[in-house]
């Protein structure tokens, strides 16, 4: 921190921090976790659930790369663990008490800063440490007192280091194991450090991390090569001269660089930039791969004891593994069961027992406990006219042994019975031609262990609804309860139902990829000989009784959809429609799932989002009791069941694709999977177990933060004030978060997935009352998010506090409107005379236009200014109740990358007001332009055109100031009470510019006119790149740069003077946000939430005001 002109009462202060985890070490019953110069505590208890126990911030100005326990700690000093804590030139030894809970300082309190960077540490003998630094140094040194060394010696022939090892307790047996830059492996001993006693050879890339163990000699070592390697060293401390060390093993298997490795046994487990953490056998395979972080991992820990281990990455998430009761090696495998005749459908009545239908039309059926099949249903005789029974559905009921099965075929035959008692079966015709479509579907105000609704689909669109009973003995009770056409199409059938708890309502899905809304009364029909079917008692199906068929006509109406969401999904199909906690839940073939909501009798589609990558096919959503959300699809040629609370892939099994039949099923003890494959039934089963990962940390974003905006503040009962934060990406997804000051971590809320490339820009329209759904409190606000392959998506956030859910917090996303600029040049006429757009623009940066809706108008549109990286300045107009965002202006005056943009309103004191737009490039020059009239026109031509229109001109600049020399990367406008206008940029050299405007406005055709009053730069303000700045007061500015350095300016006569200059712990500085609270004295405080990789608050009291002196005229 350095201070000047009244820098002691506006000091920045940290409050909450976000940064890539990159050291973790288990110090008995605790993990401790390094994310930037923080460490966090987490209590592990037993086999519990861990616990988050405390922070504290243990060194300066760099973060914490390494964290060593001192073996046998705990057993003197009240039970206290000493932690040493390094990064950079920085150490620190840390007293953990209390289970995690109390992070004290030890000997003297700060930490150190040593002169070299240091590498690696290890408590040695009388618990000093032995340290390796940068420049291949090793070291003794006591840290206790004011700090001293004790000894010190130079390797010769180190080279440039990446990592080291330590082994050995006193200076004689220390021993320095280092990894290169040229890929080598090399090995010292301290008491003769002039030459190397081994070095070991392999590695085609720099050695990026080392693990030995002394009591097998086994030294593993990880590279940029993406393998990992263990060698043969024996005692590094030893006395004799050793040789080359032997290699025994060679693993690949990661997919990028390996950051860290340990040892657990013989056996090397590694954690890569992947996002993976491999365990190896001793063959050098992968024996088990961990996944579920969003980014890199950067720091791997392993708990000497049970089996556990700790990982964390740049996402700043820790996660806790505990180990699997599976026997080594013996990962479960989809066995074939022999099925008899070659079966055309599977289905699964609980995880232990499979059903198959063969191709003759019998059922079959194979108890996972016997090990064996046994016939259910003998084959029709004589065969079907129409064809074989050809589906197939089930449904358990409660109870192990008993499920509902319905089977159909081409002749419209379809058979309902009880598995524990076939042969007492209801048969009806439902249809003249073949059954298409066969689901089963649980229903409000039915017994569910007793009862289900059943939906069959036939020729011309029809479906027919039908409630089953079991009546145990008997055959089902079956009552036809209504009848609906689908709409025309060519696959003409439905694949799934849902009764919402609402009543009254059915909607399903077709093959069509259709969403339908049917009104159902519930009240029965009337039907052939009272019940719709032919009770044939003890007498086999497919005996000489004929099935009834029922009397539609006349007896049951036939109904229309309410609501059509045509081809939602698209062409390949609605999979599954499920209701969870009040909303509509539909799953495709398109990857993406669906969120909806009843409005009245209509369906209203909240949002879509993209649950993993790859994952192309998504057959349904479970919800479990724990609150996890379980995604089952395929992934290519394999199913996954996939986790969204750990993002991991619960299991995944090879199965050839989703378009053979299968069946999935869970229960309590045990989950399986059944298929049809090569003509035959495979069966995949696993017993269930605890989750094997538990999230200590929440993951964020896995690639550098793009952009974020707060989106205010929510009070919760309990709690103290929560802030909203919104984040964008590198790794193309969209963060709804809170950050709490209390616990200095991120909760993330919601997650959006929409775009197909990364996020540069967001901005959010003003927050609004809440959404009538979610009461008065809360905030509400329009989201505008947009970045590479020219894509705008525009959402709608709705956030309340929840105090009975562990995060607080709720937050829903209603998707409004999207834009990309290539489908608008698709639609363009005559476009073949055009210069097409280029593919690959981007949109550097989004301003609202403030005040711009109006009460008067019938439609009111809300326009938004985007900076884009082919040139051009462009303003998009969204209508939210149509959900139409449309381009109505553009200009390319700047013919090269426009970097910033900013909108601000003009309001005088008599007289119309002023829609301005500030603009800045990669030229370093500024331009101002009038877009009032621009908006006018757009507005008209909207609503003449229902909301189509040609884009228009912005026409020529009012004003162009050359503010920098090169690039500017921040700018903000902010008004002064006088009416003016002070506008702030920082540029890529490191510069700070300001200018004060002043706005007249004159005759009709004299326009708007735009006058520099004041001009002040500081050329050299920052080190690096200047990709923040905000104006606090007209005397006031906030800058922050890639140099990690946060400044406070006071703007007077003589230009701009430093007041105050914090350092912060978020690398990549990629853009700031601020806003004022008043504190609990009633002082005015400034906070500022800075992104890059990582996410930091911070938080100052606001200096004194100085008067400023009047500006010319």
């Amino acid at each position: 921190m350095s201070g000047g002109r009244g820098g002691g009462g506006a000091k920045m202060e940290s409050v909450a921090l976000v940064a890539p985890v990159t050291a973790l070490e288990f110090a008995g019953d605790v993990l401790l976790a390094g994310t930037g110069p923080e460490v966090a505590a987490f209590r592990l208890s037993g086999g519990g659930p861990a616990a988050a126990a405390g922070r504290r911030s243990v060194l300066r100005e760099a973060s914490v790369q390494g964290l060593r326990a001192e073996p046998g700690g705990g057993r003197s000093g009240g039970g206290a663990v000493r932690v040493a804590a390094f990064g950079g030139r920085w150490l620190a030894v840390l007293a953990v008490r209390g289970g995690g809970a109390r992070l004290a300082a030890c000997g003297g309190g700060a930490a150190r800063e040593l002169g070299a960077r240091v590498w690696e540490a290890r408590w040695a003998a009388g618990g000093r440490l032995a340290l390796a630094l940068g420049g291949g140094a090793v070291a003794l040194y006591e840290w206790r007192g004011g700090g001293s060394w004790l000894r010190r010696a130079s390797c010769g022939g180190a080279g440039a280091l990446r990592c080291a090892a330590l082994a050995g307790t006193g200076w004689a047996r220390l021993a320095l194991a280092a990894g290169t830059a040229a890929g080598a492996v090399v090995v010292w001993r301290a008491a003769a450090a002039e030459a190397p006693r081994r070095r070991l050879l392999g590695h085609r890339g720099a050695v990026l991390a080392l693990c030995y163990a002394a009591p097998r000699g086994l030294l593993a070592s990880a590279s940029e090569d993406r393998s990992v390697r263990l060698w043969a060293v024996g005692e590094l401390s030893g006395g004799e001269r050793g040789g080359e060390g032997s290699c025994l093993l060679v693993c690949y298997g990661h997919g990028a660089r390996v950051a860290a490795v340990g040892l657990r046994g013989p056996c090397p487990v590694s954690a890569g930039e992947d996002g993976t953490c491999l365990q190896w056998d001793g063959g050098g395979a992968v024996r088990r791969a961990r996944r579920g972080h969003r980014g890199a991992l950067r720091a791997l820990a392993l708990r000497p004891a049970g089996g556990c281990l700790a990982t964390g990455g740049d996402d700043g998430g820790v996660r806790f593994w505990r180990p699997r009761r599976e026997a080594p090696g013996a990962a479960p495998l989809p066995e074939a069961l022999g099925a008899p005749g070659r079966p055309r459908a599977v289905a699964l009545a609980g995880p232990r027992r499979v059903l198959a239908l063969g191709e003759a039309g019998g059922l079959a059926a194979y108890e996972a406990a016997a090990g064996r099949w046994a016939p259910v249903l003998p084959p029709p005789e004589p065969p079907a006219a129409g064809g074989a029974r050809g589906m197939l559905v089930a449904t358990p009921l409660p109870g192990e042994a008993q499920a509902l099965c319905a089977v159909a075929g081409g002749d419209g035959c379809l058979t309902i019975f009880a598995l524990g008692c076939p042969r007492a079966a209801a048969t009806l015709r439902p249809f003249e031609g073949a059954v298409r479509g066969l689901s089963w579907a649980p229903r409000p105000g039915l017994p569910p262990d007793t009862a289900a609704a059943l939906l069959a689909s036939g020729p011309d669109g029809v479906m027919l609804w039908l409630d089953v009973t079991h009546r145990p003995g008997q055959a089902p009770r079956v009552q036809p309860m209504g009848r609906y056409l689908l709409p025309l199409c060519k696959d003409r059938w439905h694949t799934c139902a849902t009764f919402p708890p609402q009543g009254g309502l059915l909607v399903c899905g077709d093959r069509r990829g259709s969403l339908l809304l049917f009104p159902c009364s519930g009240s029965p029909g009337r039907a052939a000989e009272g019940t719709g079917v032919t009770d044939s008692g003890t007498d086999p199906v497919g005996s000489e009784s004929q099935p009834s068929r029922l009397l539609g006509d006349g007896t049951l109406h036939l109904q229309k959809p309410l609501c059509v969401l045509f081809g939602l999904h698209g062409k390949a199909g609605v999979t599954s429609v499920t209701c969870h906690g009040g909303y509509i839940y539909s799953t495709g073939r398109d990857g993406v799932y669906r969120q909806l909501r009843l409005q009245g009798q209509q369906l209203e589609v909240l949002r879509k989002h993209r649950p993993c990558k790859g994952l192309q096919w998504i057959e349904e959503l479970r919800f479990t009791p724990d609150g996890d959300l379980l995604v089952l699809g395929f992934h290519a040629y394999r199913f996954v069941v996939w986790s969204s609370r750990t993002s991991e892939n619960l299991h995944c099994i090879p199965c050839g694709g989703g378009h053979r039949s299968w069946s999935y099923c869970s229960g309590p003890s045990a989950e399986a999977f059944a298929f049809i494959k090569g003509g035959d039934v495979m069966l995949y089963q696993c017993e269930a177990e605890p989750c094997e990962q538990q999230v200590l940390l929440a993951s964020l974003h896995g690639r550098e933060i793009t952009c974020v905006r707060r989106l205010g503040a929510v009070g919760v009962p309990g709690h103290a004030a929560l802030n909203v934060f919104v984040t964008g990406s590198d790794d193309t997804t969209v963060c709804v978060l809170t950050l709490s000051e209390r616990s200095r971590a991120a909760v993330p809320l919601a997650w959006l997935s929409d775009h197909i490339s990364s996020i540069r820009a967001l901005a959010l329209a003003g927050a609004g009352p809440g959404d009538k759904d979610f009461g008065s409190e809360g905030l509400s606000a329009l989201l505008f998010s947009a970045g590479g392959r020219a894509q705008i998506e525009c959402n709608r956030l709705l956030c309340t506090g929840d105090p009975a859910s562990e995060r607080a917090m709720a937050c829903q996303v209603v998707h409004v409107a999207s834009h990309r600029l290539d489908e608008h040049w698709e639609r363009k006429k005559n476009r073949h005379k055009l210069v097409k757009m280029d593919p690959e623009t981007r949109y550097m940066s989004l301003s609202v236009v403030p005040g711009t809706s109006s009460e008067q108008l019938p439609t009111p549109w809300k326009f938004l200014a985007a900076a884009c990286s082919d040139g051009s300045v462009r303003v998009f107009g969204l209508l939210e109740a149509a959900q139409k965002l449309v381009l109505v202006a553009e200009s390319f005056h700047h013919q090269r990358c426009v970097l910033k943009v900013e909108a601000f309103l003009h309001v005088p004191a008599a007289g119309e007001r002023k829609h301005l737009l500030c603009s800045a490039a990669t030229d370093g020059i500024v331009a101002f332009w009038d877009i009032t009239r621009p908006i006018a026109n757009a507005t008209d031509a909207l609503r003449r055109g229902e909301g189509e229109m040609q884009p228009l001109a912005l026409g020529a600049p009012l004003l162009t100031v050359t503010a920098h020399s090169c690039g500017v990367n921040s700018l903000h406008v902010r008004r002064t009470p006088e009416g003016r206008y002070l506008v702030a940029s920082g540029s890529d050299d490191g510069s700070v510019h300001v200018c004060l405007l002043e706005v007249a406005t004159g005759e009709a055709a004299a326009g708007t006119c735009l006058r520099v009053l004041e001009r002040a730069a500081r050329p050299c303000a920052h080190a690096a790149h200047v990709t923040g700045i905000r104006v606090l007061r007209p005397d006031l500015l906030l800058s922050a740069s890639v140099d990690q350095r946060l400044t406070l300016w006071h703007r007077g006569p003589g230009g701009l003077d430093e007041l105050s200059t914090t350092f912060f712990h978020v690398p990549d500085l990629a853009e700031l946000d601020c806003w004022e609270v008043a504190g609990a004295g009633g002082e005015l405080r400034y906070c500022c939430v800075l992104c890059g990789q990582g996410l930091e608050m911070l938080q100052g009291t606001a200096p004194p005001e100085h008067p400023l002196p009047e500006a010319p005229q």
